[in-house]
């Protein structure tokens, strides 16, 4: 079973809104970690607390999303 790490930065913004940028897919969780590690005092990304990064682990060729179309209304 083969599976990817996605990296992102996320937090909320002055309006109220969710910011979410992906980073990058890795082939291994430890690879995003030393992502993180080289990013969390650049600009921009050291403004924020590193527990603005998250991992999230997913199985290639697996659907992920299986639970219909939906929208956000803001």
């Amino acid at each position: 079973m083969k599976r990817v790490f996605v990296l992102f930065h996320s937090y909320e913004n002055d309006d109220g809104y969710d910011e979410e940028k992906m980073i990058g897919v890795y082939s291994s969780e430890e690879k995003a970690k030393e992502t993180i590690e080289k990013l969390k005092n650049v600009e921009g990304f050291c403004d924020y607390p590193v527990d603005c990064f998250g991992i999230d682990e997913y199985e290639i060729d697996k659907d992920h999303w299986v639970g219909g179309f939906c929208k956000v209304y803001y």
